[in-house]
Order: C-alpha cells, then sequence, then structure tokens
C-alpha cells in the first residue's frame, strides 16, 4: 500500500489523480490560451489514469496476448515498412513545404548541415556549413546561377533567340504582344498543329495545343487563355514525338524524365470517374508539390480534353486501354513521371548540356521533343520547347516508375564544390 506525503493510505491511481489536479491548480496564473494549452495536456493524462485499460502500453500488451507475440511484432513491423514505402519521402514537421524543399533540407540534416527557414511560405532556407552560408529558395533557386540567366529561360522568347544563335532546334512559330495581331494571322496557321502559349510562365499554365486548327473559334478561345496569362504569347509548330524533361546541373544531365499526360487504364468495369479516384488513392499522388505526384483532376479541361475523343467521365474504357485526359504532359496536371535517364541516347544528352552552356546556366530543366531516343539526334529530329529557370528535382527522386535519381545529394555537393 502507498502512502502520501502526509503518511496517509493511498492508491496509486488516487494519488496520480491529486498530482494532476495540484498541476491543473497551478497553471491558473499563466495566460488563458498557454493554461488550455496545458490543461489539454493534463486532461489526457487524466483519462488515463481513470480508465487505464486505455493506456498505449496496455492496449500493446493486450494485442500481443491476444495475437501472439512474434505475430503481432511482425504485423507490426510489416505496417511500419508499408508506412515509410509510401511516405519515405516526407520530411516530418515539413510537410507543409514543397516536396524538393523537404527533401533538400532532409539531405541537409543527415550530411549535418545546419538549416534555417527564413520565408516558410516562400520555401526560402539559408543552410550552414563550414562556416559559409548558401541561400536556397524552392530547392533549386540558388547561387549557381546569375539573375540574367534566369531571366533569360523565364522568358520563352528570348530562350528561343538564344538557342537558335547557338544552332540549337527549337519551334518555328511567331511571338505576338496583340491579341488581334494573333487572330488575324489565323490564316497563317490553319491546318497545322500549334501549341499556342503564355511568354513567361511555368507548370503547363496557359498552354492550349491544337492538333489541326482548323476551327477559328477554338484558335480564338486558345488565343485569349494564353494572353489571360501573360501579355504577350507565342504560336508555335507542334513538334512530334514525346516529351522529355532534362535535369542539368554544372554541365551534367543528371536525370531524364518522361512525362505522361494524366492518363488511366481501363478494365472494362469502371467508368474514367472510378478509374482516376482509383489512381488518385496511390500515396505518391496529392496536391500542391507535397508529393511525388499530383491527383488528376477531374475538372473542365479534362471534360473538354475527353468530349474532343467523344468520350466523358462515365465512359467506361475496355481492359487494357489507355484514356488521356490531358494534352500536356505536365506533373502538376497529373501527369505520371518515368525515368529513362538511362535509355536515352547520349546525343540528346549533350544537346541539353550545349543549351545549358548557351544559356550560362548551371541549374536547368530542359524539355525536349524527341520521336525516338534510340536514333543519334540530327539536325531535325528533336526539338527543344522550354528550359526551366526552378526545375523541381522530386519528380527525378520519386518518380512514378523508375530510380531514384537522388537530386538532393547532388545540388548539396554542388553548393559545396
Amino acid at each position: 500500500i502507498l502512502t502520501d506525503f502526509d503518511g496517509e493510505p493511498i492508491s496509486s491511481q488516487n494519488w496520480a489523480l491529486k498530482i494532476l489536479a495540484e498541476m491543473d491548480q497551478g497553471l491558473l496564473p499563466l495566460a488563458s490560451t498557454e493554461h488550455h494549452f496545458y490543461r489539454q495536456a493534463i486532461a489526457r493524462a487524466r483519462k488515463l489514469v481513470e480508465t487505464p485499460e486505455q493506456h498505449p502500453a496496455r492496449r500493446l500488451l493486450k494485442c500481443a496476448e491476444e495475437q501472439g507475440y512474434i505475430e503481432f511484432n511482425l504485423a507490426k513491423s510489416l505496417n511500419a515498412k508499408k508506412i515509410s514505402c509510401e511516405q519515405g519521402y516526407r520530411f516530418h514537421g515539413f510537410e507543409d513545404m514543397e516536396l524538393s524543399t523537404q527533401l533538400l533540407l532532409k539531405e541537409a540534416l543527415l550530411q549535418g548541415v545546419e538549416f534555417e527557414i527564413l520565408d516558410r511560405k516562400e520555401n526560402f532556407v539559408r543552410l550552414t556549413k563550414e562556416g559559409r552560408d548558401e541561400y536556397v529558395m524552392q530547392a533549386t533557386r540558388t547561387s549557381l546561377d546569375n539573375y540574367s540567366s534566369i531571366l533569360m529561360m523565364e522568358n520563352k522568347v528570348v530562350t528561343k533567340k538564344v538557342l537558335e544563335r547557338h544552332g540549337l532546334r527549337v519551334p518555328a512559330g511567331g511571338h505576338f504582344t496583340l491579341i488581334e495581331t494573333a487572330l488575324n494571322d489565323f490564316n497563317q496557321f490553319k491546318g497545322m498543329a500549334i501549341v499556342v502559349k503564355p511568354k513567361s510562365t511555368n507548370f503547363g499554365l496557359g498552354i492550349t495545343i491544337l492538333k489541326e486548327n482548323e476551327n477559328f473559334a477554338l484558335y480564338n478561345k486558345a488565343v485569349d487563355i494564353a494572353f489571360s496569362y501573360d501579355d504577350s504569347i507565342l504560336i508555335e509548330q507542334f513538334e512530334p514525338g514525346r516529351e522529355f524533361r532534362f535535369f542539368v546541373l554544372n554541365g551534367q544531365v543528371e536525370g531524364v524524365l518522361l512525362r505522361v499526360p494524366a492518363n488511366v487504364t481501363g478494365d472494362g468495369v469502371h467508368t474514367i470517374t472510378a478509374l482516376v479516384e482509383r489512381k488518385n488513392e496511390d500515396p505518391l499522388r496529392g496536391n500542391g508539390y507535397r508529393t511525388p505526384l499530383e491527383k488528376i483532376a477531374l475538372g473542365e479541361a479534362e471534360a473538354t480534353f475527353l468530349a474532343s475523343q467523344q468520350l466523358n467521365f462515365d465512359y467506361i474504357p475496355p481492359a487494357g486501354d489507355v484514356v488521356f485526359l490531358r494534352e500536356n504532359s505536365n506533373i502538376s496536371t497529373g501527369g505520371d513521371s518515368i525515368d529513362f535517364t538511362d535509355q536515352m541516347h547520349v546525343s540528346y544528352k549533350e544537346i541539353a548540356v550545349q543549351a545549358a552552356r548557351a544559356l550560362e546556366v548551371n541549374v536547368t530543366g530542359l524539355d525536349m521533343m524527341i520521336p525516338d531516343i534510340t536514333a543519334p539526334a540530327s539536325v531535325d529530329n528533336y526539338a527543344i520547347i522550354e528550359m526551366n529557370f526552378n526545375p523541381a528535382i522530386h519528380i527525378h527522386c520519386y518518380p512514378y516508375q523508375g530510380e531514384n535519381r537522388q537530386l538532393n545529394q547532388k545540388i548539396m555537393a554542388a553548393l559545396w564544390a
């Protein structure tokens, strides 16, 4: 039998409740908000004392007794492994930040590099190693590049002109600063496969692809959309082939991805809506660039593209049929990322490096259209359609299919090279 400080007999349960009551009383002088926070903790502790069978240790013991010690712990281990595999990309405590930044900070922790969050919303951090600071925004905006090079990549018109000057192939087309001029040039592009896009946006925003361009109303709408994102636009010839993202770092291609537009594969039973919902259950998919892949939307853009194929969300695709819900292949709109670093012909990697040198950049995400990656590059079998000044690294670290290219490690190494 226990005795309290006054020497009176008392049960362990009552003594614990008495101590918690005294703690609660002692917290009254604190500010109301702080007191409320601590009272919640004390209330949880009191509940466990009053109902000891709910204590985590008691519950674990009960489960182990019911299932058997080995079976219980094995099941727990397998579940922990499943969670680790599904969510191992997350950095606990920083899940609200962009995944690329999370991966860089996690690598900093593993390497013993100090870091401080300077602006959480902007994903702006300071890294400190060996007495030297490096300031990084969104994982790839670093001191490795100069401001003029960043501005060149941001401006698609300037990017094209610089690349052309260095003998690199880009899509043919025009630059328009007035909506009237763009509309008047409809006949120039009539019957062609074209891309209409703003001069200075990322993530596929404001881009429309017209495969035939026979309908002036659709052309007009595409021009309106592009101008809603910028005060000038590009109308370019649509390049055949598949779109690949090359991540170039300090003159080396460190990763190549095939970006496949948002899609589902039919099973002959479920509708497109149901197939999208099932695909979105993948723990690698989320929203806001905090997961390796983005969820596929079921919005107006997807409905419009399905309608162009004489389909709708209620359509049931036959087993094995792939249905695309988007024309553009951006990961940000639900696309799949497939690693092609090792399969890509070296000649295209050399072109990507040449392009980076032309703009004098050390970090870029270069998008290239290639019909056949096994055939060597020639003067007319590829086209560079974009160079990005702030390329995401998480899509290369956790692709939908393929190998983790460890770009967070490589950026850290480049910063302190």
